[in-house]
């Protein structure tokens, strides 16, 4: 069985809607004024028809000859009766009488055949109904108080005012119709040119639905409210398009960073996998053999742990919040970091200094700097820092630690971490080396996860036996531990001459909020 399709009433465009509300409203402002002005029309008629009726008065000698069943006298010519007036009379035992005067074929009035049932106050005008019933035209008619307890009633026709008010109301009614058909095809005109900057808003936002997001809303007059509309619309396709756009960064980000870490594991996984087969395959191999395999597979699974917990701790540093936070000296920090690197390296040359800073003197002596946060987090920071300055410099290069507390400039290096206004009051630990530096076009990709840097001039330390290259995870774990801490991490470099990393940590203990464009990745050239 097929259902009935609902007929839709309502109009499904803006354009249609506004048109027939205007068409509605006009037509009925005019079908007001003419019903208004009919009223009016209708009154005025009627009150003229009560003064008529309030200036007859019938002869005295007429009650006597209708009182006497005589046939009533000549009447003088200023006193004839009008021919469009009915005057009835009831006797003195109050009953109408069959004689009336006044002449016309309509029906008269319907008039009771008592007195007592007459229901017309004296001298007060008032309307009836005509004898042939609501077809015919009313009567308005007035009770009038003659000799002894005669009464008379004379009347006259409403034909002249229903005619006039029934031509009025046919007029209303055509004029109504009239403006109603001139509204709506004037006023579909006027809509459609009024509305046509939103139509072109229309077509642009369907544009863009299909595809092309490059567009933008065409504003025409920002002061209109289908300009201050293209301009909210335009602003909200430049967030769209930058959040895409990000969106499209941080896929391809992460396709790459897996892509990184699965060659970074595929390396140990190879080893571990080798070396595992050939204990297999070789089960009478010497005992001296198989203790080295047994090294090596120890050593890369070794290596694919700390790998694997570096990538732990990025994803947990990005993720979630730090909630541990106590004082921490770095002071007392730096100094046990550089007691640590110097077992490490026991040749290399590490200084721990205080900040060089404009107002500071030539001998200025080491002050304790206390900052808010996590300080096995910070003493890893310093620990990566050191270990790539230490690796990536030769030998004789001297490194250098500098502790201090400084407001941050009106212009950043290049970095990655938190955006920090100028001015801000922070702690600053430098680690300086007097080494190569780095290559101008690598330096902007220090930051980044598995990528290591090419030094300029090979390192005796990373020539050591046994030593893998790092992981190059190093500098963006430091860097996040920086974001963590509502600071940054900030890198200068100067090839040929060295390069410094500078940690900057916020004295506030609340950390700012984040911004995501430059929480996540921020890379400010010098």
């Amino acid at each position: 069985m097929r259902r009935s399709r609902r007929v839709r009433l309502r109009p499904r465009s803006l354009r249609s809607r506004i048109v027939l509300i205007a068409g509605l409203l006009a037509t009925s402002a005019v079908l007001l004024c003419q019903l208004a002005g009919l009223t009016v029309l209708r009154g005025w008629l009627t009150d003229q028809v009560d003064d008529r009726l309030s200036h007859f008065k019938p002869p005295d000698r007429l009650y006597e000859d209708f009182a006497g069943n005589r046939t009533p006298r000549p009447q003088p010519s200023d006193a004839a009766l009008p021919s469009d007036y009915r005057v009835y009379f009831y006797d003195e035992d109050g009953r109408l009488l069959r004689t009336s005067l006044g002449s016309g074929n309509n029906p008269g009035p319907r008039l009771p055949q008592r007195t007592a049932d007459l229901r017309l106050p004296t001298g007060r005008p008032t309307t009836l109904a005509a004898e042939d019933g609501p077809s015919g035209s009313g009567w308005r008619a007035i009770a009038l108080t003659g000799p002894g307890d005669m009464r008379a009633v004379v009347a006259l026709p409403l034909d002249t005012v229903d005619g006039a008010t029934t031509k009025l109301l046919w007029l209303s009614l055509g004029l109504g119709a009239a403006v109603a058909v001139g509204v709506v095809t004037l006023g579909n005109a006027a809509v459609r040119l009024g509305l046509r900057p939103l139509t072109r808003v229309e077509h642009t936002a369907q544009r863009i639905t299909d595809g092309a997001v490059e567009l933008n809303v065409p504003v025409t007059d920002p002061d209109t409210e289908v300009g201050r509309l293209g301009t909210a619309l335009n602003t909200m396709l430049d967030r769209l398009r930058a959040a895409l756009h990000r969106t499209e960064t941080s896929e391809a980000r992460l396709r790459h960073f897996m892509a990184d870490a699965g060659h970074e594991l595929r390396t140990p996984l190879t080893a571990i996998q080798g070396f595992a087969e050939l204990l297999l395959d070789e089960p009478d191999m010497p005992g001296r053999r198989r203790r080295e395999a047994h090294a090596l597979i120890a050593h890369n699974a070794g290596r694919m742990s700390r790998l694997v917990d570096d990538l732990f701790l990025l994803a947990k540093l990005g993720d979630t919040p730090m909630s541990h936070r106590e004082p921490v000296d770095l002071l007392s920090l730096a100094a046990e970091t550089i007691a640590t690197a110097a077992i490490r390296h026991p040749h290399r040359a590490i200084t721990l200094e205080p900040l060089a800073t404009h107002s500071a003197g030539p001998e200025r002596d080491l002050d304790v700097i206390e900052t808010p946060g996590d300080p096995h987090q910070l003493a890893q920071v310093l620990g990566n820092l050191l270990s790539n300055a230490c690796i990536h410099t030769p030998a004789d290069s001297s490194i250098h630690v500098r502790i201090g507390a400084a407001r941050t400039p009106t212009g950043k290096g290049l970095g990655n971490g938190r955006s920090l206004p100028p001015g801000t009051p922070v702690s600053v630990i430098e680690v300086a080396d007097n080494g190569p530096g780095i290559k101008p076009d690598e330096a902007l990709k220090v930051f980044d996860r598995f990528y290591r840097a090419t030094p300029l001039e090979p390192s005796a330390d990373n020539l050591v036996a046994g030593r893998e290259p790092g992981s190059g995870l190093g500098l963006a774990i430091a860097a996040a531990i920086a974001t963590a801490h509502g600071g940054r991490l900030e890198l200068d470099n100067h090839p040929d001459d060295g390069c410094t990393f500078r940690l900057l940590l916020p004295e506030s203990t609340t950390a700012p909020k984040d911004d995501t464009d430059e929480a996540h990745h921020d890379r400010d050239h010098p």
